[in-house]
């Protein structure tokens, strides 16, 4: 009887430690404590927006040829008027310089037939008083007075020779505009496209040919981005922005909204998306910034501070959370009632309390409600 009772209870200690080393083993999982904070509902672009120049363009001369004078380089700064390219034009300096001769001509010609125009209508008015005494017929006076008009309507015709002329003269120099580039603001000389000696092709509308110069005025910049058409409808300007660039990691500048497009882009095999404009509200302590510069913006609709907020990645789909009972050491599904919420965090108004700690590691193989847990406090130092 003795050997039965120590064999059961050999049987019964090597099952207990059987079990005791084959029962699951808690899950080592990260728990975030429910705490107050702020939180704020927010837009975010769906691809990523561009630093951009309030004034930029780019020039091209109207006609083709080729360039005489380069008096730029890339990277230069340029005032508005100065002259920046210049094609071959000998022609038009010629043709110039015969039209303003033309004016000079023509001029001369004025001075001599009103002259004669002058001295014929005095002479008319003499015949006239001796007709009225009758020294002379009346048709030697309505000669002198036919040959006063005459030269009258002559002179009168140069004058408009030297008109025509004068015309002539500025049709050649608005050619002349036609081959040279003048600086239309001032700016920042970005590309040149050709060299001296070269030949430059104008750049019709339409037509996918370089521009011979680039010029940017980066004394003011702006971030143009594109939003999801779904969000559309919540964007008006003047709202405030948070616009952070991969040039400048970490740092984070402060804006507004200037402008929202008033139509849809619908880009092939992408997303429908509007376009908006952001307004640095501090462009000085953004520091250098380069035109074209990658940026991404977070347009802020609303905000609350000191509301309960956990982290949004610990939401799961139905609007549960998973959460610890440290009695237990289980994890039960928890349904909240969310309030506003980002990418980051998310109000919570029902269904958790300050101090509750949630899991948000649920990627984790095996988090679930109902299963065994242990708080992972590498992960959590980490």
């Amino acid at each position: 009887m003795r050997r039965i009772v120590i064999a059961l209870v050999v049987i019964a200690l090597l099952g207990l430690g059987f079990f005791w080393f084959s029962r699951p083993k808690p899950i080592p999982v990260v728990l975030k404590e429910v705490a107050t904070g702020k939180v704020e509902a927010s837009l975010a672009n769906t691809r990523a927006g561009t630093v951009e120049a309030c004034q930029r363009t780019k020039l091209s001369t109207i006609i083709g040829g080729r360039i005489e004078y380069l008096g730029v380089k890339e990277g230069d700064k340029v005032k508005k008027g100065q002259l920046l390219l210049k094609l071959w034009n000998d022609d038009q300096q010629a043709q110039a310089a015969l039209s303003q001769a033309q004016v000079t001509l023509a001029g001369k010609r004025v001075d001599e037939v009103c002259i004669a125009a002058v001295n014929a209508e005095k002479e008319a008015k003499r015949q006239a008083e001796l007709r009225a005494k009758g020294f002379v017929s009346s048709s030697r006076e309505e000669v002198a007075r036919t040959d006063a008009e005459v030269r009258r309507a002559g002179c009168n015709t140069a004058k408009a020779d030297v008109a025509q002329a004068e015309a002539k003269f500025k049709a050649t120099r608005v050619e002349q505009g036609r081959v040279a580039l003048y600086a239309p603001f001032d700016g920042t000389i970005a590309k040149i496209v050709g060299e001296l000696g070269e030949y430059s092709t104008p750049s019709p509308p339409g037509v996918p040919t370089p521009p011979a110069i680039d010029l940017i005025d980066d004394s003011c910049l702006y971030v143009k981005a594109p939003m999801d058409e779904v969000d559309a409808p919540k964007i008006k300007a003047g709202q405030p922005v948070r616009v952070t660039l991969d040039a400048l990691p970490g740092k984070i500048l402060p804006g507004k909204v200037r402008r929202v497009a008033p139509y849809v882009s619908a880009v092939e095999k992408q997303a429908r998306t509007v376009d908006i404009e952001v307004d640095f509200d501090n462009p000085e302590g953004a520091g250098k910034l380069l035109v074209g510069y990658s940026a991404d913006v977070e347009i802020i609709l609303e905000g609350r501070e000191s509301v309960l907020r956990i982290p949004t990645a610990a939401i799961r789909e139905g609007g549960h959370v998973l959460l610890f009972n440290p009695d237990s050491g289980k994890l039960e599904e928890r349904t909240i009632k969310a309030g506003l919420a980002n990418w980051e965090f998310t109000e919570v108004i029902e269904g958790l309390g300050a101090g509750d700690r949630i899991v948000t590691s649920l990627e984790k193989e095996g988090v679930k409600a109902g299963a065994s847990v242990t708080p992972d406090d590498k992960a959590k130092a980490k």
